[in-house]
């Protein structure tokens, strides 16, 4: 499997706008062509960044789902309002399971969740001998098979996710944890994670 971790800088003010977008039109649409729609999310300590994570089984797949998707209706439909939201869409990493990574629920959710993610992102000089744990990625070395969508090469990333049941757990948790490179994720109404 072949995730992507897709963080987008966005015009002041303009984040629900494309969640509202996003949520509505991008979801099922993108799953169609044979990639799947991990989560998304407001990132609680930047109001102007939305952060997702979409899979595919392989990179050919990838390749393929990407050229639909963007070279079919729905985009071209809906991609200057989403892209009059954005500022930077290229902050992407490529990255692979490194464990058995997330359990997502049988249906998609409609209803707001209270629950938090921790991604916490490694980084290193060299690449990273992965050892198998819960929702963990590195960097997956493959060639960008769809080149009209950047992503960041020549970076040795280990990213983890870490579930929390509510905001007073994960303060908590961060209250004791390293400063590392971390994005507190709230989960939009429509994410499968949760």
């Amino acid at each position: 499997m072949i995730v992507e971790l897709r963080q987008y800088t966005l015009h002041p003010g303009r984040r629900d706008e494309l969640i509202e977008l996003f949520d509505r039109e991008f979801v099922e649409t993108q799953e169609e062509t044979g990639m799947t729609v991990l989560g998304q999310f407001r990132d609680l300590n930047n109001p102007d960044r939305f952060v997702w994570l979409r899979a595919f089984p392989d990179m050919k797949t990838r390749a393929s789902a990407l050229e639909a998707f963007y070279g079919g209706p729905v985009w071209a439909e809906h991609s200057d309002q989403a892209n009059a939201t954005m500022i930077t869409f290229d902050d992407v990493l490529l990255l692979r399971p490194a464990g058995p990574g997330f359990v997502l629920p049988a249906t998609r959710p409609t209803e707001p969740a209270s629950s938090r993610f921790l991604a916490t992102l490694h980084f290193a000089d060299q690449p990273f001998d992965p050892e198998p744990a819960p929702a963990t990625f590195t960097t997956a070395y493959e060639q960008n098979t769809f080149p009209a969508l950047p992503v960041r090469e020549n970076e040795h990333v280990l990213v983890t996710f870490t579930r929390f049941d509510d905001q007073a757990a994960l303060d908590e948790h961060l209250a004791d944890a390293p400063a590392e490179t971390h994005l507190v994720l709230a989960p939009t109404d429509r994410s499968r994670l949760r």
